[in-house]
């Protein structure tokens, strides 16, 4: 299979809050990713909001990245954090003006005028909304589900309503109309997970990623590892083989494949079971995620890797190790 790498992450900032997305040559275009890659974009062009569901490391980040680069437009980016208010997305009051006015227009009398203004500045949602740039919310379900709820009449009505201590007449801006969004989310049974509101999730499209397949796999651990493809085939299937010990596991992710590859990238290892660099990176990377198979209270973490690494080099059949 042929991949396509013309399509990555190059940022160039166009101000403290907007970023340029330009394509690059790192991110791997199949027919898998590119299907996905269709689908959003062709939602997005017609206006309606994206939302990237899935198990944590199946690329959902980066994938947002590449469809706004497709876009084109410049995008602002927001990271979901349970310590945000809905005024790190709107704005906020952040000090204060003088302007001072003296009258002298009587010589002998003098009339001096003060008045001190707060003054308001825009934070991302609010700078994407009023230009028209493209919003990635990246996790956004590890803010509350308060803090969210300036995006409602933003995805619904196309209004975002401002604050009434805004130093500005009206209580409200009319969102541009090349303004996009995209979200990423995990699960909520992960860790520092909020319920999403269902008013927010009924506003989106939500497109539910999980693992790739495996010819799309190999071609970003060759793309991103830097590793040529028949080091990186077996170590895509080493990862592959542990997902499928337990049905339906998450772990290890094309994430564990990576730090493989680059492991040997940079030491100059080859895939072989003899050989020492590869058989205890194996080890260390792939054991974060099988941390709680035990037999008699004791890990068989070693010999659970060394099994599938015995048997995806020797392409002899999967063993049941528990």
């Amino acid at each position: 299979m042929a991949a396509n790498s013309q399509t990555n992450l190059s940022v160039v900032d166009q101000g403290p809050d907007v970023l340029r997305i330009e394509p690059s040559e790192t991110f791997v275009v199949t027919p898998e990713v590119e299907s996905i890659t269709n689908r959003a974009l062709t939602y997005l062009r017609a206006g309606l909001p994206l939302h990237f569901a899935g198990l944590p490391g199946v690329g959902k980040t980066r994938l947002a990245f590449h469809v706004a680069a497709m876009l084109g437009s410049p995008v602002v980016l927001l990271h979901g954090d349970s310590q945000l208010d809905s005024s790190d997305l709107v704005g906020r009051d952040s000090g204060y003006s003088r302007s001072r006015v003296v009258d002298n227009f009587i010589h002998s009398v003098t009339k001096v005028k003060e008045e001190l203004r707060t003054q308001w500045v825009d934070n991302r949602l609010t700078l994407a909304c009023k230009h028209g740039y493209t919003l990635i919310y990246d996790e956004f379900n590890r803010s509350r589900a308060e803090t969210n709820n300036p995006l409602l009449s933003v995805l619904s009505e196309g209004v975002l309503s401002l604050p009434k201590q805004r130093s500005q007449d009206c209580g409200y801006i009319h969102v541009h109309p090349n303004f996009r969004v995209i979200f990423t989310s995990n699960p909520e049974e992960y860790a520092g997970v909020h319920k999403a509101q269902d008013a927010l999730l009924d506003r989106v499209i939500t497109l539910y990623l999980d693992h790739y397949d495996r010819d799309t796999e190999v071609a970003i651990v060759v793309a991103r590892g830097e590793v040529p493809q028949q080091l990186a085939a077996p170590i895509v299937d080493i990862v592959r083989a542990l997902r499928a010990h337990h049905e339906g596991a998450a772990r290890p992710t094309i994430r564990a494949a990576l730090a493989i590859a680059q492991v040997l990238a940079a030491s100059g290892a080859q895939v072989h079971e003899r050989d020492d660099v590869f058989r205890w990176a194996c080890r260390d990377i792939l054991s974060r995620d099988l941390a709680r198979i035990t037999r008699n209270g004791k890990t068989i973490i070693p010999t659970v890797i060394d099994d599938v690494v015995q048997d995806v080099l020797r392409g002899r059949r999967k063993k049941r190790w528990l």
